[in-house]
């Protein structure tokens, strides 16, 4: 029995790191998308001008 409950611990525990690391990767994933959103249009005028710039040489 002793040993039963030692593993259904370390199942639980198991389990708590994975969600862990999810929600770690949810928020990087919540992150990147704000500063996308913030900075993609600056990034577009970017590439836009170097695009010009090169077909223009």
């Amino acid at each position: 029995m002793v040993k039963l409950w030692k593993v259904w611990l370390w199942m639980r525990e198991k389990g708590q790191g994975l969600v862990e690391y999810a929600l770690i990767l949810v928020l990087i994933a919540v992150v990147v998308i704000v500063i996308l959103t913030l900075l993609g249009t600056q990034v577009s005028t970017v590439f836009s001008r170097i695009t010009s710039a090169l077909q223009g040489s």
